[in-house]
């Protein structure tokens, strides 16, 4: 009797017009340009769960609250991630909801995020890096899968958006450990992989002097080995004059193709 209800609790508490997407990378997806006025106007239909607290802006890891930014880290910027919620509120019904989760680490490798061998990268981390990593537990894997769990208690996840490379310049290897990745949040959240695309942006294009544009032949392999991945293009988006990060009217246009592409694929 006390197993009936406590499943019952749960499957009233999970909400499935409740759409959640999970958000990991670098710097480019935690946000590296200033939010500007414009940003600030969000509906109450998109969330975002706080990684980490925030007492300066009132935010508790594991709550929700309306995804203005920044929505990954304390002191991020605009990301990809905000106008990819926007893009999915402005065309799904009004009954929906979307929930952001976003852990990215700047500067970092994808090997960050590898489950079980990240340690190692951790030791050997910047020490700038190290305080940053250490807003996630020494862990953003561990982080993301804690938050996703505890998200899925309220709601449906729904898929994947990626944004990382820069550190990882010519790493023929890249797709593969993206992949491990891909498929332990698979696991580890009891999620289908027919039912949970992964989407990934291209780095600053060479329209915009990126520097690592040439990585993006490596982004599009993904689909290859992930066959629920998807590539959006960063041709257009403007970038920051350090030819690694978009201006914020470039993260703009980046999120819109995330959430476009998301809609294509997904909805």
């Amino acid at each position: 009797m006390i197993f009936l209800l406590v499943s019952s609790m749960y499957a009233f508490s999970q909400d499935p017009d409740f759409h959640i997407c999970l958000c990991f990378g670098q710097s480019n997806m935690a946000g590296a340009a200033r939010a500007e006025a414009q940003d600030s106007v969000v509906d109450e239909r998109l969330k975002m769960m706080s990684a980490m607290d925030c007492p300066d802006k009132g935010r508790v890891k594991g709550n929700w609250y309306t995804a203005t930014p920044p929505i990954c880290d304390c002191n991020a910027g605009i990301s990809p991630a905000d106008y990819f919620g926007r893009t999915l509120i402005e065309n799904l019904p009004a009954n929906i909801k979307v929930g952001l989760i976003n852990v990215s680490v700047g500067g970092c490798k994808i090997e960050l995020f590898d489950k079980e061998n990240h340690q190692s990268y951790v030791e050997n981390a910047p020490h700038w890096m190290k305080g940053w990593i250490d807003n996630y537990g020494g862990n953003p894997y561990g982080r993301l899968v804690e938050l996703a769990k505890l998200a899925q208690n309220d709601g449906v996840i729904k898929g994947i958006l990626l944004h990382q490379g820069e550190s990882n310049p010519n790493d023929t290897l890249w797709t593969q450990k993206v992949k491990d990745i891909y498929d332990n949040l698979i696991a580890d959240l009891n999620l289908d992989p027919d039912e949970v695309p992964l989407v990934a942006g291209e780095l600053l294009s060479a329209e915009f002097n990126g520097k690592c544009h040439a990585f993006n032949v490596f982004i599009h392999q993904l689909p290859n080995v992930i066959p629920n991945a998807h590539v959006v293009s960063s041709e257009g988006c403007p970038g920051m004059p350090d030819g690694l990060h978009f201006t914020a009217e470039g993260y703009r246009k980046l999120g819109k193709r995330y959430g476009q592409k998301m809609m294509e694929v997904n909805y």
